[in-house]
């Protein structure tokens, strides 16, 4: 083993490997015995398309993929999420360029079944989280009306299956839906519905409408949910029970069951059921049968999968190697899930329930054995913050079966602050998170207060506190790591992703104690109060929430802005920036730098066209990863120089 300083270990895991044939999978979806999901390909300039795999057949990509036209991916929310829908081997999917609706019959090319919006832009009426309504030949879905002025029109729409009517409205007046589910009659419909200012993690209603002989809703009423309530992934039993994710109760997102007024606990623990709504489609359980139910739930950060018998309630851990699952759908005899683990990156898995064995689907990517040897495992900590609590993070330190540093050196550190900043780091394996490792550098990916999967108290601690307790937790995380995991105190690093890039912003701008040496900020915030005037509908109001009502809290907003204390930043820090990015604009980026520069602190900037909130395109990955390195080993590894 040959020696080397930490930071400078050469990797075979390089940003071509990252990028490589790496792929992000996104959906799962049943249809009879086949087996489809959609993944974004970034070497296809970050383009979505719908696979499929039958039997023990070989996937087969089943959407347009020479057609640079077409790539499948819903924008509601922006974040979008449920971007298609199969039925008896027809896909429905939400297409990029102009969200419109395309229906995809077997060996024909996608025809639209929405109408393009007159005299607006070709996005302006968008597309998601559909279910199939086979009785009346349509598809119920999320539609996002921005063809109007002022702020977008959420509704429930119905969506003629062969595009021959115009979408019709079913369900209106709040200001969003999620989840349209119809019951096995189809009968009755099921969904999700908040207002401003509440995210769905915080508080969200389910409701239930009879569907009448029009095709309209009628009789709607609420089931659960509230002020204080959080509902996650309504869903209907094969025998037509109502079943659905909540924090009512114990504050964690456990599973429940509705029948003829009646609310039962189905599984009281805990652990957490459910994730943040950030996107459409997402599912954490499914019905294997009338008596068996399939689902998954995190504790301490790990996913775990499970079968409940619905009848008695019997809760058995099914055993697998998975520790994040995600995507759950089911079948008789089967499950099929998106699965990661920290020794395999995500994958879709069909899992047999008879026997528990499992197929591979797909891999996200490969790992070659010779690279494999060279994956740093991570280590789940827990550490103190202030008033008495408790803060969680995964920890990978510097590992190299080639290099070992000198014994008296100690490591540097990248502390990761992930977006939201309602959202979760995961344990599975990330070739961006051993890009770093591998070359002597510790990542700690910090799950701060705020952070899904540690109960609702945990969840909403950044109330009115975005910008304080996230940065004292990634603070304390950092200062855990030097007391206690030979961490250098010299040469601290922080680096995030939209909201992650506000909290590494805030850290390098705080009052106390300069605690990181330099700093990446991936499409971060740097102005509130811009972002308060300029954003997204979803996320329009979230800032009430995180920091307080605009303008009434204006000066929390100036206070908390990085923009506003540059004059305390003496780090360098590099920016990385989509220019088509409407959920933080580029000039929330363009302002901190040039704010910087004037100061004549170190300061790097990438701009890339084509990318929104959200790199999807490999070269653009490739540079932005390589880039955050070079700038490191330029101004801190080496000489561990504090500016």
């Amino acid at each position: 083993m040959a020696a080397g300083p930490y930071g400078f270990w050469t990797s075979p895991i390089t940003s071509d490997l990252v990028v490589g044939d790496s792929i992000r999978l996104e959906q799962v979806a049943l249809d009879g015995d086949a087996i489809y999901w959609s993944e974004t390909q970034p070497r296809k300039q970050g383009r979505t398309f719908v696979y499929r795999a039958c039997a023990n057949g070989e996937p087969e990509c089943v959407t347009p993929d020479d057609d640079e036209a077409f790539s499948v991916r819903a924008r509601a929310h922006e974040y979008g999420g449920g971007s298609f829908a199969v039925s008896d081997g027809v896909i429905y999917f939400s297409n990029n360029i102009d969200q419109r609706l395309y229906r995809q019959d077997a060996g024909r090319a996608p025809s639209p079944i929405t109408p393009a919006p007159a005299g607006a832009a070709a996005n302006a009426v968008r597309y998601a989280d559909g279910v199939i309504d086979r009785r009346r030949g349509r598809m119920v879905c999320v539609s996002e009306d921005h063809t109007g002025a002022g702020e977008a029109i959420t509704t429930l729409a119905g969506v003629d299956l062969a595009g021959a009517a115009a979408p019709e409205v079913l369900v209106s007046g709040n200001d969003f839906y999620s989840t349209p589910r119809l019951s096995p009659d189809g009968n009755r419909m099921s969904w999700l519905t908040w207002r401003h200012p509440n995210m769905p993690w915080v508080a969200t209603e389910a409701w239930v409408g009879d569907i009448l002989p029009d095709g309209t809703i009628g009789n709607p009423r609420r089931v659960a949910g509230g002020p204080d309530e959080s509902v996650f992934q309504p869903e209907w039993s094969p025998d037509g029970a109502l079943y659905f994710v909540s924090d009512r109760d114990s504050g964690w997102w456990n599973l429940y069951r509705e029948h003829d007024g009646a609310i039962e606990p189905m599984a009281e623990m805990n652990a957490e059921f459910g994730r943040p709504q950030w996107q459409f489609g997402m599912s954490t359980y499914a019905f294997e049968s009338a008596d068996r139910l399939i689902s998954c739930f995190v504790r301490d950060g790990i996913w775990t999968l499970a079968s409940i018998d619905t009848r008695s309630k019997r809760f058995d851990v099914i055993p697998t190697e998975f520790t994040d699952i995600a995507q759950v759908r089911a079948a008789p005899g089967r499950v099929v899930f998106i699965g990661g683990s920290p020794s395999a990156a995500p994958a879709v898995i069909c899992l047999d329930l008879n026997n528990g064995t499992h197929r591979v689907l797909r891999h996200s990517f490969v790992l070659r054995e010779d690279v494999r040897r060279y994956v740093s495992a991570p280590q789940p900590i827990a550490f103190p913050v202030g008033g008495g609590e408790a803060a969680h993070a995964f920890y990978y330190p510097p590992f190299s079966p080639e290099f070992a540093a000198p014994a008296d050196e100690r490591a540097p550190v990248l502390v990761k602050s992930h977006g939201g900043p309602t959202s979760a780091a995961s344990s599975t394996l990330s070739l961006s998170a051993q890009y770093w490792t591998s070359r002597g550098i510790g990542v700690l990916d910090v799950n701060y207060r705020g952070s899904t999967g540690y109960g609702r108290p945990y969840r909403l601690r950044l109330e009115k506190q975005w910008g304080l307790v996230d940065v004292e937790d990634c603070v304390a995380a950092a200062r855990w790591l030097v007391a206690n995991r030979n961490a250098d105190p010299e040469r601290l690093m922080i680096s995030g992703g939209s909201a992650g890039g506000y909290t590494t912003l805030s850290a390098l701008t705080s009052k106390g104690d300069k605690v990181f040496s330099a700093g990446a900020s991936y499409y971060g915030v740097s102005d509130l109060e811009a972002l308060a005037r300029d954003t997204h509908k979803f996320e329009s109001r979230y800032l009430d929430w995180l920091i307080g009502p605009y303008p009434q809290d204006r000066q929390i907003y100036a206070e908390r802005s990085p923009i506003n204390h540059v004059d305390r930043l003496s780090a360098p820090v590099i920016f990385f920036q989509g220019a088509g990015d409407r959920v933080v604009p580029p000039n929330q980026t363009e302002l901190m730098v040039a704010a910087l520069k004037e100061r004549g602190v170190p300061v790097g900037y990438l701009l890339f066209d084509g990318e929104q909130h959200g790199f999807r395109k490999a070269e653009n990955i490739r540079r932005a990863l390589d880039a955050e390195l070079y700038f490191y080993a330029l101004l801190i590894l080496r000489s561990g120089l504090r500016f």
